[in-house]
């Protein structure tokens, strides 16, 4: 974790709560998302420019991850549990989990892991962008943007 990342914990901490919704409006159980994360690293593109900066996801290595949300899903149903809120089955849950059921897309069993790799890069960069909004909005952004451009 570089130094620019050190200072914004608080803020990714709100920002991972207000997610939430969002996460479950997708395919993914707030589980699976948890994995999904830990493959997503988020870096400052041109922090020396104060107009172009912004933050982006790093998603090149989601691929690693993918094969284990199946993994995730099979754990969460054979404790009793499947997933959060409103997820639930094999093909994810939330609105968008149970449109991709009903056209036959995505859950589990294979197939489908390029939609859910796919989704998973847009939702990472949502997060991105919605943590730079909050940045922007506490007054934190200058300074984190500036202490970016002087990490190596």
């Amino acid at each position: 974790m570089t130094n620019w990342q050190d200072r914004i914990v608080g803020v990714r901490m709100q920002v991972d709560d207000e997610f939430e919704d969002r996460v479950e409006q997708s395919s993914f159980s707030r589980q699976q998302w948890g994995l999904v994360m830990t493959a997503v690293d988020f870096d400052i593109e041109d922090p020396e420019d104060e107009d172009a900066a912004r933050i982006v996801a790093d998603t090149s290595k989601l691929s690693s991850v993918m094969p284990e949300l199946d993994n995730v899903q099979q754990q969460m149903a054979s404790m009793g549990a499947g997933g959060s809120g409103s997820q639930s089955g094999s093909s994810g849950g939330g609105l968008f989990g149970k449109v991709k059921s009903a056209l036959g897309l995505g859950g589990s069993g294979g197939g489908g892991g390029d939609e859910r790799e796919d989704e998973a890069a847009q939702l990472a960069e949502e997060y991105a962008e919605l943590l730079q909004e909050r940045l922007e909005e506490s007054g934190r952004w200058d300074e984190v943007r500036r202490v970016a451009a002087e990490d190596p």
